[in-house]
């Protein structure tokens, strides 16, 4: 059987599909919106230029990642399957397969190790978000254990989040993921428009809204802050680890991907400019309290300082107001995790699945497992895995394994084919604007971009 033939076969009846334009949009937001999107953008902002750094995060947002966006999830409707199948069908050439199938296990094998450090951080989250409470009991040791980052309390949060994300990624694609993102998206939206409206109540949070919202022009056109939203827009999209192939894979034969894409990009970065209106603000109103934002050197401090340090300070300030605002901040970080490590664990649970290795809610589970050894190992030699795991994944797996798509997408899947996928869901495509410029688009220009990218980080 030839690959289209696979491919045609596998479209016509997709064992698994989100019901709705709606499911995927709120499911493929809550992979895009992270952590990262929270704290990480903020801090980026506040560190490189304010308002200079959030105009070229948004130019880049469309001219980046809305590009490759869409050639990730155009593959993975393609192929119908997990990463390693599909990458490894595109084209027959036994090369070019086999060089597909590398990409795809070693995406797979990247976002294993992505959602290992990402559960010790939603581990903390928990832990943070827990302690005040456990204060107000009198419960002092528990709450000073809590904030320790100790290995006992951490992997036992750890643990209870990736078994929340495991009996979700086990119910399937409608019933587990489409409906917990449908119900996880909107209250992480009211959670972060009442913080922001809390927030900018508070003295001093003028001084950070005029920061955040008037740009300094003359830093635009700095290296590093051209860089840093560079890569703070490629990462925001959860490019380059087989996610969103993973998540095209269930879209229907009849999705706009192009326009589903483009949603899904805007409404991501919309989310991060609220997360800026909430942090940047809430930095500043810190700073009018006496609590210090900034090292000796005079750069500002780290974005998990901020989180678990002078944020938390700033909650103890309030009094029992502060309880209520810091369970509602960490509840919106937990939620953040939460959808994207949906996400995460789908795709080695696809791969598991697609491949007849076992079954979804078996895959979850072993996936689980996995992840809580090597959770414990990083834990308990910390200092030597811990920062090491994030690197290797997050700026140097990441943007090589995006410039391998990009190649596939521009490079080694034939023009005709990649018309005739998109003309599914936008018949007249072939005569648009777009079609006349994506092909060669993601053919030079996103690789170019990446590839700066790239030469920076090494």
């Amino acid at each position: 059987m030839t690959t289209q033939e696979s491919s045609s076969n596998n479209k016509a009846a997709p064992s698994t599909q989100f019901s709705s334009r709606l499911g995927f949009f709120l499911a493929a937001v809550g992979s895009a919106v992270g952590i990262g999107n929270i704290w990480g953008f903020p801090t980026q902002t506040a560190d490189n230029g304010g308002a200079a750094f959030v105009l070229v995060y948004l130019c880049f947002s469309f001219l980046l990642a809305w590009p490759m966006l869409i050639a990730e999830l155009v593959i993975g409707r393609y192929g119908r399957s997990d990463p390693v199948s599909t990458l490894g069908m595109i084209n027959p050439n036994p090369l070019l397969k086999w060089f597909g199938m590398f990409v795809g296990w070693s995406s797979t094998i990247t976002v294993i190790l992505i959602y290992s450090f990402y559960a010790i951080i939603a581990g903390w989250i928990i832990c943070f978000g827990l302690a005040p409470v456990f204060s107000m009991l009198e419960l002092d040791d528990i709450a000073k254990s809590l904030t320790s980052f100790s290995i006992v309390p951490t992997l036992i949060t750890a643990t209870l989040f990736m078994m929340m994300v495991a009996s979700i990624v086990a119910g399937g694609i409608a019933e587990g993921i489409e409906k917990w993102c449908g119900r996880l998206m909107p209250a992480l939206i009211l959670l972060m428009l009442g913080l922001i409206g809390f927030t900018l109540t508070q003295d001093g949070a003028m001084d950070g809204l005029r920061y955040f919202l008037l740009p300094d022009f003359s830093k635009i056109l700095n290296k590093d802050l051209l860089v840093s939203a560079m890569g703070q827009s490629f990462f925001s999209m959860s490019l380059g680890v087989g996610i969103m192939v993973v998540y095209g894979a269930y879209l229907t034969n009849n999705s706009n991907v192009p326009l589903l894409a483009a949603s899904v990009a805007l409404t991501d970065t919309l989310v991060a400019i609220m997360a800026g209106l909430l942090i940047i603000p809430g930095m500043f109103v810190a700073l009018h309290h006496g609590i210090d934002i900034y090292t000796e050197e005079g750069v500002l401090k780290s974005a998990d300082t901020l989180v678990f340090d002078v944020l938390p300070a700033l909650f103890n300030q309030l009094g029992s107001t502060g309880v209520v605002v810091s369970l509602a901040f960490f509840a919106l970080l937990a939620i953040t995790a939460l959808t994207s490590a949906i996400s995460i664990l789908e795709v080695p649970v696809a791969v598991m699945q697609r491949r007849h290795l076992v079954h979804r809610p078996q895959g979850a589970w072993l996936i689980t497992v996995l992840t809580f050894i090597l959770c414990f190992c990083m834990l308990r030699w910390f200092d030597v895995l811990f920062g090491f795991i994030v690197s290797l994944t997050t700026q140097y797996a990441m943007p090589l394994l995006s410039l391998a798509v990009c190649i596939f997408a521009g490079w080694i899947w034939s023009r005709h084919h990649k018309l005739r996928e998109l003309q599914q869901g936008y018949p007249d495509i072939e005569h648009s604007l777009f079609w006349k410029i994506w092909p060669w688009y993601i053919r030079i220009v996103c690789p170019s971009l990446v590839l700066v990218l790239i030469w920076y980080t090494f």
